[in-house]
Order: structure tokens, then sequence, then C-alpha cells
């Protein structure tokens, strides 16, 4: 009987992305596959990709369950403190029904159950593993330098780094002084480097504590998963086996999953924005490195002002761009952008309001990429070779973009505050100054480790070899 595994995301697109290409590789090695969304982002799936987007296959069905918020029609991302704590407390129950619903054979016409890959923000499915006796791998979609950093979070509280004394810690320099060189297999960093939900007075503060809870809670899971590769980040790596000592690493997944020739499960996708069509053939009509690729994924928010900065300094460089502009990325409002702008760039810019950012990324015409230096965005870069600049949101995005300019070489910070002269001239420089050319070769050279990673017999490609017949067959045999 085919082993049946339960894929569990965090209800985010940059946490559901990864997780359907877990997904879809255990499909590809032979694993009955069950989705599980919530009904809010079930709904918005159904509205961006069609009413027969999620009919999925005989063997790779989408479910869903409630995420105990008041119902919504929007379509935007969730608020995140208030989806963490509502699936944390609420979801627990209906999993439950839904795992014994699908191991009830007169009802579901699937194999039992036989192991669960959950985010590691989704950590109460190790509790109905328990109960049912199947392996649980919890799935961390952040980076491995992010994990790290997250696991030593309650060692930040213990020294009395955080919460911080007072208000002013926020803004005088405190962040940017106090060093943290005391974490195996992670070089001195500074405090304002560190994943953001720390930057709180209060020791009640719900997400420092909800990260702590989760992070302690992964030693009962049955291994970790990391969407990395070994030499990208070895000596993290390390720190975190000392720690959690089944942990994998699989990645980067875009390159293991471009492996499966399966076009069924190719077209089974999770944007919850309709993508915009024309974004590539404009791309076709470009020189190659000639585009400056705009992303800030799928989270983060910015000032009208911040927005205006953006766009002036791009229009500036007299560069074509390609900028992707949610609806909701300006906070609290809709994002309008000036009509001396538009005119100015209309022959050299395209702007859209979603896009399949892999495509993008890897498209010949992308020259740089200017991002919010989310996990997923940053590994897809390597995997184009498209060098960054880093303007970091939040959570893990500070310690990536620290990562990305010191460690890596491929990445170059722009300033939080935001000036249209500082974008134009880190553009310029990312597209024509030898800075840009170093980067850009560096991310060539990760870019060909990476596919050695993720080919047969290279680490990633042996590791999720690993993982299933270690972890996920281990109850199945």
């Amino acid at each position: 009987m085919k082993p049946h595994v339960v894929c569990i995301p965090l209800p985010f697109q940059g946490h559901i992305n990864p997780m359907l290409k877990v997904a879809k590789l255990l499909h590809h090695k032979g694993f009955h596959v069950t989705f599980v969304n919530t009904h809010y982002n079930h709904t918005r799936l159904l509205r961006s990709r069609g009413p027969n987007s999620l009919n999925g296959l005989p063997d790779f069905r989408f479910e869903s369950i409630p995420d105990g918020l008041p119902p919504s029609d929007a379509d935007v991302s969730q608020d995140v403190p208030a989806l963490c704590d509502s699936t944390s407390k609420t979801c627990l129950v209906p999993l439950r029904n839904l795992l014994s619903k699908l191991n009830d054979s007169s009802s579901s016409n699937a194999p039992p159950v036989t192991c669960i890959v959950s985010d590691g923000s989704m950590a109460f499915t190790l509790e109905a593993a328990e109960e049912f006796g199947i392996p649980n791998v919890l799935f961390w979609t952040l980076s491995a330098c992010g994990s790290l950093a997250y696991l030593h979070c309650r060692h930040l509280v213990e020294r009395g780094l955080i919460p911080l004394k007072d208000a002013s810690h926020l803004t005088n320099g405190y962040l940017e002084t106090t060093m943290i060189d005391w974490i195996p297999g992670m070089k001195s960093i500074r405090l304002s480097d560190y994943p953001t939900f720390i930057r709180t007075t209060d020791e009640k503060d719900f997400m420092l504590n909800f990260i702590i809870t989760e992070v302690e809670r992964a030693s009962r899971a049955s291994a970790i998963i990391l969407n990395t590769f070994d030499a990208f980040e070895h000596d993290v790596l390390e720190g975190i086996s000392s720690l959690l000592p089944r942990t994998y690493t699989i990645g980067p997944l875009p390159l293991l999953a471009d492996q499966i020739k399966d076009q069924r499960l190719k077209s089974i996708a999770s944007n919850l924005w309709k993508e915009e069509p024309g974004c590539v053939d404009w791309l076709n009509s470009k020189q190659p490195n000639s585009v400056v690729y705009v992303n800030f994924g799928s989270i983060t928010v910015m000032t009208p002002q911040q927005l205006i900065e953006f766009a002036w300094g791009l229009a500036n460089t007299e560069k074509p761009f390609l900028w992707i502009i949610r609806p909701d990325l300006v906070a609290g409002d809709s994002a309008v952008l000036p009509p001396e702008f538009l005119t100015e760039t209309k022959d050299r810019g395209m702007l859209a309001s979603w896009c399949t950012q892999e495509e993008i990324l890897k498209h010949p015409s992308i020259g740089g990429f200017l991002t919010h230096s989310g996990w997923n965005s940053t590994i897809e870069s390597v995997c184009g070779g498209v060098p960054i600049i880093s303007w970091p949101f939040f959570a893990d995005q500070q310690i990536n973009c620290l990562y990305s300019c010191t460690e890596w070489g491929i990445g170059m910070e722009i300033d939080n505050e935001v000036e249209r002269d500082a974008v134009e001239k880190l553009v310029r420089e990312l597209m024509e100054g030898d800075k840009g050319k170093e980067m850009k070769r560096k991310v060539m050279e990760w870019k060909n480790k990476a596919e050695e990673a993720a080919k047969p017999g290279g680490s990633s490609y042996r590791n999720l070899d690993k993982l299933i017949a270690d972890v996920l067959l281990a109850g199945n045999v």
C-alpha cells in the first residue's frame, strides 16, 4: 500500500509555495499526498487559479480546515500574530478530525495516513501525530541562519538582552552596537541583524513567546527539513545539527522540483494572487542582463512615501524594470504611483500585481533583483544566478540580508528609510558597477554549487532519499 503524507503549511504565501514543492517531490517518490490549506486560502486559490484548480490528482488531493479567525472574503495576507495565535489554539481538533476521515476507507478512497510534514510554525500537529502513532517532520521554511538565531532566542532572554529595557533601545543605536558572538556556528552579529520578533519591550509579547515555544517543541519532531544546501550554510548547519541532530537539508527546492517531469503535477500551483500574464513576453523583448526585477514578497508593507522614493529611484536609473506591486503593498492604503512617474517610465517599465517569480528570475533578461530578502526569494535568486539589493522588512529577512551581503557576497543593503538617490546609486552599481560584476560572479558560483547539491547523487538529493527511508517510511514498514 502507498505511504500517505499529509502536508500542512503555515497559511501564508511564502510558506505554502515551498511546502507544495515538498509535497510534489514526495508524490514523485511514490507517496499519496493530502495537502491541507485553510478554508480562507482554499477560497483564495480557487479565486486566483480557477474553480478546477484544486481538483488535484487521484493520489494528490487538497483538503482544508478552518483557521479559527472570523470569516472574511478579503484577498490579502492575514495578520501574522493573529493567525499564528489562532492556528496554534484552534487547528488541532479540525486536523484530528481530518486525519480520522482520511483513515476511514469508506469515505476517503485513500490509503491510511502514514506521516505528516508540517510547517515549523504549525507544531500543534505533533500532538496529532503522537495520537495517531505516525512520524511528524517539521519543515522550517526559513534559512538555516534564521533558524539558528531562533533556536537561541531563549538565551537572549536569559542574558537579559531581550525584551528591550525601554522603547528608546529601538532607535538609540542599542540594536546596532549590541553584539551576539556566542552562538556556535554563527559569526558575531549585531542584535539589529537578529530576527525582528525580538524588538519588543514586552516580556509577554506574543510573537517572541510563540517563536520560543515553537522552536523548543522541535525536539519532539521526527526530523527537521530545511530548504537550503550544505555548501551554502555549512557552519550554521553544524550549529543546528548539534541541537537537532535529525536535520535534513533538501534545497534548493526549486532545483529538485524541476526534475519532476509529470506535467499534471507541474500544473498544480499555489499563487494566492492572480498572476498577470505578459511579464515573460515583455522580458523576451529586452536585452540579456538588462532588467531590474523588483518584488518585496507577499507580506512586506511600506509607507506611501517609501513607495514614491523607490519609484523615482528606479526611474532615475533609466534602466528597464519589472516591478511587482501587490494590491496591499502600501500599509492601510492602495499603492498609487505618481502619474509623472508612469509617464516617464512607460517605455521601459512594466508594473504587474503578481507573477511566477521563479520563472522571472531564470529569465536571461533579468540582471538584478531588488528584494525584501525573504528566504524563498533569496534561494530563488541563487537558482537564477541573479545578484540582489536587499531591503529587509521583518522576521528572518534581516539576517538573510546580512549573510547575502557579507558571507555569500551576492547582495548590497539599502537603508531602511529609502531615499531615491540611494536607490538610484545602488541599482546603477548592481547593473553596471564593479561591485555588481563581482556579485554576479559570486552568485553564479553559488548557482553551480546549488545545482550540484540538487542533482542525482548531490547532497540534497541524497538527503531527501535518506529522509524518506529513515523517517517518513519508518512507520510504514
